[in-house]
């Protein structure tokens, strides 16, 4: 299978999750980085990965945009509320955490969209058992943008944190 059909695979996978909790949203957007592994130590390098990169509040380490995030509690709610390096500010809700995967909503931010979910995930390779995936997907409305430009802005969002990911992992853009 070629890259293009396994990368629309992962995501088609990966959007349907996202999906099925925000029907109401009209446009979708999906990437993931090819991260090369030991595929005999598989499990440790997962391991390893998710923890630098898959906590709540780990985006600030390595999503070039982010300044700081900070987590907070309301209730038995959990929230983040990353600020941008132009000062912007997002705050999110934590939908579901499960090992190597978390789904989150947007609350508040300057981003032209609404009925904003995403998930966060990372996952072997189906068909390269020396490859683990970084998959970032998202389901919502544009909001004061015609439709092209809010998806345009969550898929640039997504290119610079995963590109970032590959770069600080050894890989390549």
């Amino acid at each position: 299978m070629n890259s293009g059909l396994r990368l629309g695979a992962a995501v088609a996978v990966a959007l349907v999750s996202v999906s099925v909790v925000a029907m109401a949203a009209g446009l979708a957007v999906g990437r993931k980085a090819e991260i090369n592994v030991d595929p005999k130590k598989m499990t440790e390098e997962k391991a390893a990965l998710w923890a630098k990169f898959g906590g709540w509040c780990a985006i600030k380490d390595w999503h070039p945009a982010i300044e700081n995030c900070e987590e907070s509690k309301e209730g038995d709610k959990t929230f983040r509320t990353l600020t941008l390096k132009d000062g912007g500010k997002i705050k999110e809700l934590l939908l579901e955490s499960r090992p190597d995967i978390y789904r989150y909503e947007i609350i508040e931010s300057p981003l032209p969209v609404k009925n904003y979910q995403a998930q966060f995930a990372l996952t072997p390779d189906d068909d390269d058992e020396d490859e683990i995936n970084f998959a970032w997907s998202a389901v919502f409305d544009a909001e004061g943008k015609p439709d092209k430009e809010a998806r345009d802005v969550i898929d640039g969002i997504f290119k610079a944190g995963l590109d970032n990911i590959k770069v600080m992992t050894g890989g390549k853009q």
